[in-house]
């Protein structure tokens, strides 16, 4: 199958420094396998949203020469696509309404770390509603061996995560009415065709999850590769959140240089004195750190 990535930012800010490291290690594996780069923007949760964040982070992405093979897409969108994905599932019997509070839920982790046992959403909803209202969808996750989910991943080796012990059944729908992040990204990467999903590190616990989604539903699951997450002086994740400062669009190839050294690629002279010259050395560097074999579209 041709090789299809994505870069799929969440407009809370303006793009920073660890937003940069992300955006062009998909932009490097795409170009490096001769394949197609995607943007989407990821405002499915509205109330984190801030009005004029997307417009801007794809007008930064432009001035640092990182164009989309295609027009960009919006979740806020696709509303309907989840909907219907949704009520496909409902009709499997794969999910069911939750009632639990996040109160209650907060309270029975707390029980469970006293008492030394597993950490995961308990399932008290999963014979039904015991007079609550329903607030929340949730998977149905399985139990024993089956719910052992092992990939392997490009930059960080074999993963492995149990989703009975570690997760419990997620949800996909909250009470708030707001679509989740694990069904609104599987339905835009089976949607879009993505083959490959190169992002941050802090996404890969997320990816077990997201790979059972996809077998429930019968999509394809895309290779997946997360590169180290960018962190500020106290060790935290660089985020919009914690006050990271956004791009200077007037100076790209500085910014791009510190983002290729970050991922460990050695460009030589030729990197640093045009844009055309840094993602011709960037694109190499990155098929040989990578081991790509160019494959085209």
């Amino acid at each position: 199958m041709a090789y299809r990535g994505r870069f799929a930012p969440s407009p809370t800010g303006p793009l920073h420094f660890g937003s940069l490291v992300s955006a062009l290690a998909s932009w490097l594996d795409a170009r490096a396998h001769g394949g197609a780069w995607l943007v989407r923007i990821e405002d499915i949760d509205a109330p984190r949203a801030v009005p004029g964040a997307a417009e801007d982070i794809l007008a930064t992405l432009a001035r640092f020469g990182l164009h989309a093979d295609e027009p960009p897409v919006w979740q806020s969108r696709r509303i309907a696509r989840y909907q219907e994905t949704l009520e496909q599932l409902k009709a499997t019997g794969l999910i069911y309404p939750c009632g639990c509070t996040r109160k209650e839920i907060a309270d029975s982790l707390l029980h469970a770390h006293a008492r030394n046992t597993t950490l995961a959403y308990p399932g008290t909803c999963r014979d039904g509603l015991h007079g609550k209202p329903a607030r929340a969808w949730r998977l149905r996750v399985p139990d024993g061996q089956a719910a052992v989910m092992t990939f392997e991943d490009r930059w960080q080796g074999t993963q492995t995560q149990n989703l009975a012990t570690e997760v419990g059944d997620f949800v996909l729908k909250r009470a708030d009415g707001q679509w989740a992040y694990q069904l609104a990204v599987v339905v835009d990467d089976a949607d879009a065709g993505v083959t490959h999903v190169v992002r941050g590190a802090d996404l890969m616990d997320s990816t077990a999850r997201q790979i059972y989604l996809q077998r429930c539903l019968g999509v394809p699951t895309p290779e997946y590769l997360h590169v180290p997450v960018v962190t500020n002086d106290q060790g935290e994740k660089l985020s919009k959140q914690n006050g990271a400062i956004a791009l200077d669009a007037e100076t790209p190839l500085e910014a791009l240089g510190a983002a290729a050294r970050y991922l460990g690629l050695e460009l030589g002279s030729a990197g640093h004195t045009t844009p055309e010259g840094f993602y011709a050395a960037a694109t190499s560097a990155w098929a040989r750190r990578m081991g790509v074999r160019k494959t085209g579209r």
